[in-house]
């Protein structure tokens, strides 16, 4: 969506309410709901331009360790500092490229740039919760249901040629001499 900040230019007001929807890209295995909806607001103190702004966007899943499925809605904070096309070098640019939002024509485009940090910033994995105990690794069940009687002593395989060695009572391996 392109932000007409020419009255902001021009020096009529000081303050420019936002609030517009944009279409996201999901990340692999997750879905998200609806457009990203972007609220905030711009300021103008003495020629300094300021976004201020918080994405939100409704998203569901499945939980990466237990497999159940998870939704909810993902916020997150998006501040740059507006500058006029020409502004900055190159370098600049490409060094502080999270930090500036160009105006270009006294127009101000900023879908690429909240995409662009909405898919840097979400979880690669989606939990349930922080503690999700995860999938029993012998026969799946959740163990966020409680335990699922299965064992839990594990042998390891390079040992377990030790297992089948029989030791008499002196503890010898039955060797005579």
């Amino acid at each position: 969506m392109n932000i007409d900040l020419k009255p902001m230019l021009r020096g009529e007001i000081t303050r420019l309410p936002i609030d517009f929807p944009i279409e996201p890209e999901a990340p692999y295995g997750v879905s998200f709901d609806g457009d990203v909806r972007v609220f905030g607001e711009i300021t103008n103190q003495g020629g300094y331009m300021r976004l201020t702004a918080t994405a939100e966007i409704p998203y569901s899943g499945v939980c990466a360790r237990c497999l159940c499925e998870v939704s909810g809605v993902y916020t997150m904070p998006f501040e740059r500092t507006v500058v006029t096309e020409g502004t900055l070098t190159e370098e600049q640019e490409e060094d502080n490229v999270d930090e500036y939002v160009i105006l270009q024509n006294g127009m101000l485009d900023i879908d690429d740039s909240v995409r662009e940090a909405l898919i840097l910033t979400f979880p690669m994995r989606l939990l349930c919760d922080e503690d999700c105990p995860g999938l029993c690794p012998k026969c799946g069940k959740p163990l966020r249901d409680g335990a699922c009687g299965c064992s839990t002593k594990e042998i390891d395989p390079r040992w377990a040629v030790l297992a089948s060695i029989k030791f008499d009572e002196d503890g010898d391996g039955g060797e005579k001499e």
